[in-house]
């Protein structure tokens, strides 16, 4: 059986700055199927600040967009970059 990458019950907005950018980092993965191993995310109350690099600019949309819809978030700032290959 599968470990569950995202599951709902940490669905609060309750939560410390940690456990905020773990909830979002994990939900990204879980939404948006992209390689998260260059990508960082921190929370400083309920603003996360996402950097790092992806493959390409079609990720860095979809990254914004799965961490904007995380329960707690209030505002997203995108750092991320595509990798230069």
């Amino acid at each position: 059986m599968h470990e569950q990458i995202y599951i709902h019950q940490d669905d609060h907005s309750d939560l410390t700055d940690d456990q905020l950018a773990d909830k979002v980092l994990r939900y990204i993965q879980y939404s948006a199927l992209i390689d998260t191993s260059g990508l960082s995310v921190m929370a400083i109350g309920r603003t996360v600040v996402l950097s790092g690099y992806v493959s390409c600019e079609a990720e860095i949309g979809c990254i914004e967009q799965a961490a904007v819809s995380v329960i707690g978030v209030h505002l997203v700032e995108n750092r991320v970059e595509v990798a230069k290959q």
